[in-house]
């Protein structure tokens, strides 16, 4: 049996002209005597929208409830697109997640697939030429349905190609995987082949091409993935392991950052490590951290994501009360932006260019990895600053 994976993301199946279009690309395929299993995202903006009408109701949505409510969205996907092949002579059946027997841990909104039922869907393919699965969604072991966090469809797909050996086809409006956003940089470049390591920093740094799930999980059984565009026989990009290194491959923007600012601690790294542990566990996204020493006492800067800003405030206001010297301050409206390159691990110099590029650009914070250096800047400053990072690495 030769199965083919493809996932289809939400702008792909906005509206029901655009779902009649994919089901006669899938015919195509079955042509070739494949059997596909089709992973669908909700249309359009449908989980934004439930997402701010749960907060119209709750500012603080219980979490297992939320996921209730986001599931419905491939539900609507799956179904639709699978009334669109019957209605052309394919026979299929849309599944969901307890249906196609999709097991994640417990984490509601950001929870881990653990294991597929794939006698259940190789079953099922015995008696369908398609199977049209929601993506982004599993049970737990309590039988409550989960999502697996923003961009949680292309998990579900490569972990479906994995678990089946399968090929395993990523469709969204771009024809493959770009050196730089397009919708922020109009002349980036189309990479024809990328690396698993520098495709996994890409979307950890903000890169939308994939959630940096799917690629661990393409990492660990080494299964090829092709990014291509929904409607465009244009060649696209493959993500996959022995790629030629480039010095820099790629530039992610990741936008709606906060630098949060702890001055006068005590020099007490026992009272710093608490308040990274206890962020972990609170599962806040702390990043490009800063440890100072000045005049006895510590400062300590690192970034979160915006919408965390609240709830840090609090949490740190409460967790400090005693220290009556400490302040906190924060900056807004910055933006991570990064350099992701293998060849970054021979190559010298990459740095000096990195930050030469950014002349007369403040910068707040900075981290750095073998193959990435970010830098945190003002969001009125990036335009700049990805063209001249284009430039000078020609991207």
């Amino acid at each position: 049996m030769n199965i083919i994976v493809q996932k289809y993301g939400g702008s792909s199946v906005a509206d029901s002209e655009k779902i009649k279009q994919i089901a006669k690309k899938i015919k195509e395929k079955i042509k070739e005597n494949n059997k596909l299993i089709i992973v669908v995202s909700a249309m359009g903006k449908t989980t934004d929208n439930l997402l701010k009408l749960s907060r119209e109701i709750s500012k603080k949505p219980n979490l297992r409830e939320l996921d209730m409510l986001l599931t419905t969205g491939e539900q609507i996907s799956a179904s639709l697109l699978s009334i669109a092949l019957n209605e052309i002579k394919i026979k299929a059946k849309s599944l969901n997640a307890y249906q196609a027997g999709i097991y994640t841990n417990n984490e509601y909104n950001h929870a881990k697939i653990e294991k597929f039922d794939t006698k259940n869907i190789l079953n099922h393919l015995e008696n369908y030429q398609v199977l049209v699965i929601t993506g982004f969604q599993g049970i737990n072991q309590n039988g409550d349905l989960t999502t697996l966090g923003r961009g949680g469809s292309d998990t579900s797909a490569v972990a479906l190609a994995s678990s089946l050996n399968a090929k395993c086809e990523i469709y969204s409006d771009y024809p493959g995987i770009y050196t730089i956003d397009p919708k922020l940089y109009p002349n980036a470049k189309k990479i024809k082949k990328v690396n698993y390591d520098e495709m996994l920093e890409m979307s950890r740094l903000g890169s939308k091409v994939l959630h940096y799930r799917s690629v661990e999980i393409a990492k660990k059984y080494k299964t090829i993935i092709y990014c291509g565009a929904t409607f465009s026989e244009e060649e696209g990009s493959y993500i996959m392991t022995g790629i030629e290194d480039s010095v820099v491959t790629g530039l992610s923007v990741d936008r709606g950052q906060t630098q949060v600012n702890i001055i006068n601690l005590p020099i007490n790294y026992s009272l710093i490590n608490e308040i990274f542990k206890i962020t972990t566990e609170k599962s806040f996204n702390v990043d490009m951290i800063s440890i100072i020493n000045a005049n006895d006492k510590i400062n300590v800067s690192f970034s979160i994501v915006e919408n965390d800003k609240a709830d840090m405030d609090e949490f740190l206001k409460t967790h400090l009360k005693e220290f009556k010297d400490v302040k906190l301050s924060y900056r807004y409206n910055l933006t991570k932006i990064s350099v992701v390159g293998v060849g970054m691990r021979s190559s010298k110099g990459v740095a000096m260019r990195f930050f030469k590029s950014l002349d007369k650009i403040p910068i707040t914070l900075v981290t750095t990895s073998e193959i990435k250096i970010s830098a945190l800047i003002d969001e009125t400053n990036l335009s700049k600053a990805i063209k001249n990072i284009a430039e000078e690495f020609s991207l």
